[in-house]
Parts: C-alpha cells; structure tokens; sequence
C-alpha cells in the first residue's frame, strides 16, 4: 500500500487544483491518486455539471485529470470535484442585448433583430389568414 509521503501537503489544501490519475470507477464516483500516493473520490455529483448516469463518459481508468480539492470527510479521506476545476467565468448569453464597444456593429445589429421582429409578425399573420383564424370584421 502506498502510503502519503506528506499528509499535510499544502498542494492539497482546499480549494487548490491538482493533477491526479484515474484509479477506479465505482457508480458513485471516481477513485483517483495523487502525485503524494494519497488517493481520495470525486463523487458522482461533482464529475460534471449536467446530471451524470454514466461515469463512463467523463473518465477513464489511467486517464490523468485535473481536479479542485474540496477537503477532507469525516473518515480523514480526500474530497475532489472535477466539474468545480473546469469552472470558468460565465458567459454572456448570446441573445441579451448588451452595448458593445463597436457602436456601428450595435446599430447594424439592432437595425437586423427589428427587422427580424417585424417579418416574424407578418409571417404569423400571414399564417392564421392561410389557416382562417384570422379575425373577421363584419
């Protein structure tokens, strides 16, 4: 058995990330070890953001990831996410109208969506007239 060579290795403090080797995969998670020897778990809640069935698909055995150290449980045994390593800044949705620093792109862009808006509306009323939903005037 290898036994950790420093438990007390700043690198795993919480909130560091580290590189650790895929050693097992269970279906609650994964068993990874790191460059200490000490092996700790990713769980199954924090391999990725979307809901995961199949561990399968993230990782593989000897596959070599990067992972946040969460902590230690209560057994003393070393916590990891994988989703929380990969977390980055979020991104602007695309469709929010935002200013921009490119004035003339803005004008371009707004001048487009509010024909868009306009054409939508004549296709739709142009649509119920075809299906006679069209309200009648007497």
């Amino acid at each position: 058995m290898n036994k950790p060579t420093n438990p007390d290795n700043p690198l795993l403090e919480p909130g560091n990330i580290i590189d650790v080797e895929v050693t097992n995969i269970a279906e609650f998670g994964v068993f990874v070890r790191c460059k200490t020897g000490e092996e700790g778990l990713v769980h199954i809640s924090e391999v990725a953001n979307e809901f995961v069935t199949n561990i399968n698909k993230y990782v593989r055995i000897g596959e070599k990831i990067s992972v946040k150290v969460l902590g230690r449980n209560k057994k003393n045994k070393l916590e990891f996410s994988l989703k929380k390593a990969k977390e980055q800044a979020p991104k602007k949705a695309l469709f929010i109208r935002s200013s921009s620093e490119n004035k003339e792109f803005e004008d371009v862009l707004n001048r487009f969506l509010k024909r868009s808006d306009e054409k939508q509306v004549d296709i739709r009323r142009n649509l119920k007239k075809k299906q006679g939903i069209a309200k009648k005037k007497y």
